[in-house]
């Protein structure tokens, strides 16, 4: 409830105008300020928008050009504004999601306008009469079935748009036909004029600084195998050094980073459907494995929730007292600091595109700190301590414990994905598949991530 003083209530309602126009150019100025701090705030945090702004407006302009020169105007009269509004519906943001709206909506023009004039020749057939009936009969059916055919989740998620187009251009066609006889030539200047305006809009989008929405996954993909890392790297510490009273105000971004894992699935199956329409460029080549990058990012997603769990006992009420936690605290620190370089070095390969099984040594490491770290639980380490206070510390273990079969799966989808992908190789790296041969002087050589290992064992 708004409180006014008693001068506001005395003033009369030409005072209050008045200074409401005082007041107006101040306010303006502020709410024009905001804007443009706003508008700068978006262009710093990726570049990349006000390029595409341009490029828009470079596609409208070459495509209006067929609307203000005669002699391209005459070829197809006021079907011309057709080929502007497939600019503004089909130009995206990525290469991927604008290659795959203008060859759904070339296509399904195409096919609907073929299926419109054969459908108006069938009713003209029938007699003027029956004609109309037919029109709406053949409008009924093809609408019925295509509009079923968006609840299939594959067409959904590559061909919404062109199944919607091809009911539009379905029912325009063939229901314009029936006052207008020259349907034939109206489909053609239709079709052409959308395949301009979705070419100009593919050129422009390819040949003028390319966003391609693949390489944004790649990068998505690395990112959130990293964010996971760096927790992991560093909740040891932190949670060995807990003290005895819960700390309700813990402000670090490690903590916060790996948050965004776990609300990415969406994104991903998004990028990954709009990847697959983009031709090969750079590091991708044709027909790149963007499916599997769904998979690696379940995997990473499985492994974000147990961080997720992790992340409530440092901030719990109820907490291991430490002389308790500190006799678990060398292989956890270990497991948890391995477990999270691994997941960065899987990252690191992952986003440079190279095949190398380096993560092996450190995901070896936090699997013999995580035997000691099961030893010490079956041996009952906390003699007589309260069940109640111990059930913290037990729980982080095990769920360390379960972090590393999660990462033993996100690093065996990494290599797959880079064997299928043909990542280039790096230098050879000692691999620890057999541990005991590096303590009996066996040096594993590992070349290429697809060939057999040679084994060189050095007798004693």
């Amino acid at each position: 409830m708004e409180v006014t003083s008693p001068e506001q209530e005395s003033a009369g309602p030409l005072t209050r105008g008045c200074q409401w126009l005082k007041a107006l150019p101040k306010e303006f100025c502020a709410k024009v300020m905001g804007i443009a701090r706003m508008a700068k705030k978006l262009g710093q945090d990726d570049p990349r928008r006000i390029i595409h702004s341009l490029k828009v407006g470079l596609a409208l302009t070459l495509v209006s050009l067929f609307y203000y020169f005669k002699p391209l105007y005459n070829g197809f009269e006021d079907s011309t504004l057709w080929a502007v509004l497939t600019v503004v519906v089909v130009f995206e943001f990525s290469v991927g999601a604008t290659l795959g709206k203008g060859l759904n909506r070339m296509l399904a023009t195409f096919v609907a306008g073929a299926l419109g004039i054969g459908a108006h020749c069938l009713a003209t057939l029938s007699g003027r009469t029956a004609e109309p009936i037919l029109i709406a009969i053949f409008v009924f059916i093809i609408a019925a079935i295509v509009t079923f055919m968006r609840f299939f989740p594959r067409l959904k998620a590559r061909y919404d748009y062109g199944l919607l187009i091809f009911i539009l251009t379905f029912s325009l066609v063939s229901v314009s036909g029936y006052r207008d006889d020259q349907v034939l030539k109206m489909a053609h200047q239709r079709l052409s004029t959308i395949i301009v305006g979705s070419c100009i809009s593919v050129i422009v989008c390819i040949c003028i600084c390319p966003v391609w929405i693949g390489e944004d996954l790649h990068n998505l993909v690395a990112a959130n195998m990293e964010k996971l890392g760096n927790f992991l790297e560093a909740f040891g510490d932190e949670y060995f050094k807990v003290s005895e009273e819960p700390q309700s105000n813990v402000n670090k971004s490690f903590l916060q980073g790996y948050r965004s894992v776990l609300t990415s699935k969406s994104g991903e199956e998004t990028m990954a459907n709009l990847a697959r329409w983009e031709p090969g460029h750079g590091p991708f080549g044709f027909r790149h494995p963007w499916k599997m990058y769904l998979k690696l990012g379940n995997l990473t997603r499985e492994c974000a929730y147990k961080v997720e769990a992790l992340n409530s006992y440092l901030n719990s009420k109820i907490q291991t007292p430490a002389e308790n936690r500190g006799k678990i605290q060398g292989p956890s620190e270990k497991v948890s600091h391995e477990s999270g370089t691994a997941l960065k070095e899987l990252a690191s390969a992952f986003r440079k595109m190279v095949r190398t099984r380096s993560a092996i040594l450190h995901i070896a490491s936090s699997k013999t700190a995580a035997e000691e770290l099961k030893n010490l639980l079956k041996q009952s380490v906390w003699g007589e301590a309260d069940v109640l206070e111990i059930i913290p510390a037990v729980s982080v273990a095990l769920l360390l414990l379960e972090i590393i079969e999660c990462i033993e799966k996100i690093a065996e989808a990494v290599y797959e994905l880079a064997k299928v992908a043909s990542f280039r190789n790096r230098d050879a790296t000692v691999s620890p598949e057999r541990p005991d041969l590096l303590h009996q002087g066996a040096v594993q050589q590992v070349s290429d991530i697809d060939m057999p290992h040679h084994i060189i064992t050095i007798a004693e």
